[in-house]
């Protein structure tokens, strides 16, 4: 066998109240793309930030290319040839594409930047991916898929010999990802092993030659992709078995608790119309740039509309704000948690009361014992592991960060849930989980909107799935009528358009 390039034995990391990780171990060998899959939790962004250098290990140790290195800072790691893109691109938006590849190792002549050779080498750079940015452009300008590429030119420019990839696929659509996956075969055709991190299955396959499971801060174990199978990694990731279907909960179905009538605006090509009654998951499906979270933001009011009514319960709702839908009963769980839907240096407890303070004030002040006992109900609920309830939303793995928005509209007691991308970036036993939750809801009465780009997520739990494409509601299957096939041809406008009558069964 070959020998590793890198080997982690003994890791262990502590932080206050949690112990990250417990004799920890990974090995990548030369000219692999090594899955490292895990529970959110499970110690793997902790792990990979003890090897570029971000946190110091208690314990264990790190050799790399044949030599004992502990990094002591990113710059060092760099240096070691030790790079890590984080799933939250780490570019500055306002400098163009080649400032942004040599940030911080910008070429001089005579003590002046010298752009000329900085847009040259930028461009050799993009080149060797394959891609044709302009280096001139502003990384504002850019698609996530191109600003992907470009923090990998950086990395190259830095000359990485080991590069850490968190989630890189998460914003992408299907034929970007395709892309992204030739990016890395080339890069580790070239001699630059990839280890990367991912809750994806399919990609597991598609992309990994090795795969590392860790559960809980520990290495359960190592297998080959091609010797293993999605039950077996489930199984090592959550020590138990989960079974692949999307479980459906068969409820009667209620009143109307949402209509939506002839709601219109500048995302929208013609007015939109539906309804959802008590007890039902209307899924919405679509491509990129169909419109489905503009359509969640509309109705619930974060973005104008020039036309149309939204009614929560028969009544409407008149003055089309995020406070009014909250009053009413209506919460949205936004696409983007961190940015849209966390006040990330807030605590548990904060972030969960935040739609609830009248129900724990008293004569206008908020009850402090009233608030945690709230955070602390939901926080049991929904299993979130957490130091305290007194810990920082920034401290908290994604998962656990998902499942506090969560939390705070289940503790607002909501009839309607907008649900924009629930569990994108969830590992699977937290998504079997909120699948379980979705199901307790619906069978309480209450009515949820699922926007999910995962097939048999939309397939498996909604009783009807309406269909945007390019800011038009194409149709609205009936549960018999929902496959996959059906989903897709109304997504690229193929096939006869249903109209929204059905909508109002």
């Amino acid at each position: 066998m070959t020998d590793p390039l890198l080997r982690m034995s003994g890791m262990d990391k502590h932080f206050p109240g949690v112990q990250a990780l417990t004799e920890a171990e990974l090995e990548v060998l030369p000219g692999e793309v090594h899955v490292l899959l895990g529970e959110n939790g499970a110690g793997k962004s902790t792990l990979m930030k003890i090897l570029c250098g971000q946190y110091a290990a208690d314990a264990g140790e790190v050799v790399f290319a044949g030599r004992t290195v502990q990094p002591s800072g990113p710059l060092e790691a760099e240096r070691l040839g030790l790079v890590m893109i984080h799933q939250e691109l780490n570019l500055v938006p306002g400098l163009t594409v080649a400032e942004n590849i040599y940030l911080g190792h910008e070429p001089t002549s005579g003590g002046l930047i010298g752009d000329r050779s900085m847009a040259a080498g930028a461009r050799d750079l993009l080149q060797r991916l394959k891609c044709d940015i302009d280096p001139g452009l502003p990384v504002a300008e850019l698609s996530v898929a191109e600003q992907q590429l470009v923090e990998i030119a950086r990395a190259l420019q830095r000359q990485a010999r080991l590069l850490v990839m968190d989630e890189p696929s998460a914003a992408l659509s299907d034929t970007e990802i395709e892309a992204l996956f030739a990016v890395i075969r080339d890069l580790v055709d070239d001699g630059v092993p990839v280890i990367y991190i991912s809750h994806r299955m399919p990609e597991i396959f598609a992309i990994g030659d090795r795969v590392t499971v860790m559960r809980d801060g520990h290495t359960v174990g190592t297998r080959k992709v091609s010797e293993t199978g999605v039950a077996e990694l489930i199984k090592m990731m959550v020590g138990r078995t989960i079974a692949e279907r999307v479980p459906k909960r068969e409820v009667v179905l209620g009143e109307v608790v949402l209509e939506v009538d002839g709601l219109s605006g500048a995302p929208f090509a013609q007015p939109i119309s539906l309804s959802i009654h008590a007890g039902e998951i209307l899924g919405v499906a679509g491509l990129m740039g169909s419109g489905r979270t503009e359509l969640a933001r509309a109705i619930f009011g974060a973005d104008p509309i020039d036309a149309g009514t939204v009614s929560v319960a028969g009544r409407p709702l008149s003055g089309h704000s995020p406070a009014e839908s909250i009053a009413a009963g209506l919460g949205f769980l936004t696409e983007d948690r961190k940015q849209q839907g966390l006040v990330l240096q807030c605590s548990v407890t904060e972030n969960i009361s935040l739609t609830s303070l009248g129900e724990v004030s008293r004569a206008g002040v908020i009850d402090l014992g009233a608030e945690k006992e709230l955070a602390r109900n939901e926080v049991d609920r929904l299993h979130i592991r957490v130091a305290s309830l007194d810990q920082e939303l920034i401290n908290l793995s994604g998962g656990n960060q998902q499942k506090v928005v969560l939390a705070r509209w289940l503790a607002a007691r909501c009839r309607v849930l907008l649900f924009d991308e629930p569990t994108r970036g969830i590992d699977v036993g937290a998504k079997a989980e909120i699948y379980e939750l979705m199901g307790e809801l619906v069978e309480h009465g209450v009515a949820i909107l699922l926007i999910s780009s995962e097939m048999p997520e939309l397939v498996g739990l909604s009783d009807r799935v309406a269909v945007m494409h390019e800011g038009s509601l194409q149709g609205i299957l009936p549960r018999s009528e929902v496959t996959q096939e059906r989903i897709l041809e109304l997504a690229v406008a193929v096939g006869k358009h249903l109209g929204t009558e059905p909508a109002r069964c």
